[in-house]
């Protein structure tokens, strides 16, 4: 009876038959709003100390996003990892294989975290230090940073823990649970920091606890499922075949992410340089950007574990139908979302900051941007479809050369004799292009090679 309901579970998280565009768009909802929501959370976070506090305690929050992502970017890619792992096991319905690959994901999770809570609190001022990071802004940055990776070790449990539910079919609890966290979030960012008058050091404490509260959601989730995805305590173990899957996905990832931010941290570095004002106006357009990322990113990661599932089961002709479908609504999706961006850019950063100079800064990010998020959809789009059929080196490669490399050539060439913000940012959207193309080419090529060497198994077959 047991091992019919792990059956039934399994099958109803299933990818592998059915039209694809409906149950992709359902699936891709959830993984949407969750983005959104994150990103209201963070959001609210920079709206509440703009307001209640200053420009330079903005700026500070925004200055630690580059090296926050750069030290938990290589975990947050193994998180990836454990998700399409676990989709391409669900599509061979292993589910002993699907049982292992929790335990080691959520194990690694917990003992990650914590390292990196170490690093992150010791190494903030020296790290802020060698961002350029101006005098008047330091101080609060190093704060909020070292306050902020206490809280790591939970954020972790919570991501891996969303990328097994992912994994296995089930997007719609890790966005009640962030739903949850993020109400708790915005209450006590208001608390805290209007009321009891904080700080950064209240957006931080906020952030954490919230944390917190997701881990224990996920986790406790995880423990009543009745299928193959249940975690069970005192079955946490690192099994290293799982371990090795997991790292060949999610390594490459994980380290592209940690590259994106080291050009992403230098890029900061050299807008540092025009001063807090400047600061605060890219950090305010970057915090509205993401709600175009974020759409985008749940097409993209429904795509990942819909390619995931397919490519499990051998299904090369269905992989090629998601790969167009997600491509197609990932664009729509970041054209009409620009549009509107573009339409309403200053109310936008208005609601940010009452300060008309940091509004004119985020304006000249933004209006660069918006014109041209399509090609980031695209290169974004095509990265995921690489990683769900098991190729992540691939992109990493390409992302690195196109992405970082390219970048930090522009910032020492173009920059240096034309240096303003809008030269600067013209190498977003240069990046993208170059990049999308590339991956673009390379996932169509091996899903050829992939079709053909399907059809020549399919054909060498036993007939019965």
């Amino acid at each position: 009876m047991k091992d019919n309901r792990e059956k039934k579970a399994l099958r109803a998280g299933s990818f592998t038959s059915g039209p694809v565009l409906g149950r992709l768009i359902l699936f891709a909802l959830p993984l949407m709003a969750s983005g959104v929501l994150q990103l209201l959370y963070n959001a609210f976070d920079m709206i509440i100390v703009g307001k209640y506090d200053s420009s330079s305690a903005l700026a500070a929050v925004g200055a630690t996003g580059p090296l926050i992502n750069l030290i938990i970017g290589v975990f947050m890619g193994i998180s990836l990892g454990s998700s399409v792992v676990v989709a391409q096991y669900v599509g061979a319905k292993s589910e002993r294989e699907v049982g292992e690959t929790v335990h080691t994901s959520m194990l690694v999770a917990m003992l990650s975290g914590v390292v990196l809570c170490v690093i992150g609190v010791l190494a903030a001022r020296p790290m802020l230090q060698w961002m350029d990071t101006p005098d008047d802004v330091i101080d609060k940055a190093v704060l909020y940073m070292r306050i902020y990776f206490t809280g790591v070790p939970v954020s972790l449990v919570y991501n891996f823990g969303s990328a097994i539910m992912r994994g296995a079919g089930d997007s719609k609890r890790p966005l009640i649970f962030l739903s949850i966290s993020g109400i708790v979030n915005i209450a006590l960012n208001y608390v805290l920091v209007k009321y009891l008058y904080m700080g950064v050091a209240g957006v931080a404490i906020a952030t954490v606890v919230s944390q917190v509260i997701s881990a224990l959601m996920v986790t406790i989730s995880l423990s009543r499922r009745e299928d193959c995805c249940r975690l069970r305590l005192r079955e946490l173990h690192i099994y290293r075949d799982k371990l090795g899957r997991i790292l060949r996905i999610g390594v490459p990832s994980g380290v592209q992410s940690a590259l994106f931010s080291i050009s992403n941290v230098l890029i900061q570095s050299a807008i540092n340089s025009f001063g807090a004002t400047a600061m605060a106006g890219h950090t305010a357009a970057c915090s509205i950007e993401g709600f175009i990322n974020a759409s985008v990113t749940g097409v993209s990661q429904a795509g990942v574990t819909f390619t995931g599932q397919n490519t499990g089961a051998g299904k090369p002709k269905r992989v090629a139908r998601i790969a167009i479908i997600t491509t197609v609504i990932g664009v729509l999706l970041a054209v009409s979302m620009g549009m509107v961006g573009l339409s309403y850019g200053r109310e936008l950063l208005g609601i940010y900051t009452e300060e008309p100079a940091v509004v004119d800064y985020g304006l000249i990010r933004f209006r660069m941007i918006c014109h041209t998020f399509w090609l980031w959809a695209l290169m974004d789009i095509y990265s995921g479809q690489l990683r769900g059929t098991g190729h992540s080196t691939a992109p990493m490669i390409i992302s690195i050369m196109g992405i970082c490399v390219l970048r930090v050539i522009w910032l020492y060439t173009a920059f240096v004799q034309y240096p303003t913000l809008r030269c600067l940012y013209i190498s977003y959207p240069v990046s993208w292009g170059i990049t999308w193309l590339v991956q673009m080419i390379w996932f169509w090529v091996s899903w050829r090679r992939g079709l053909r060497q399907h059809n020549a198994q399919t054909a060498a077959a036993p007939q019965c």
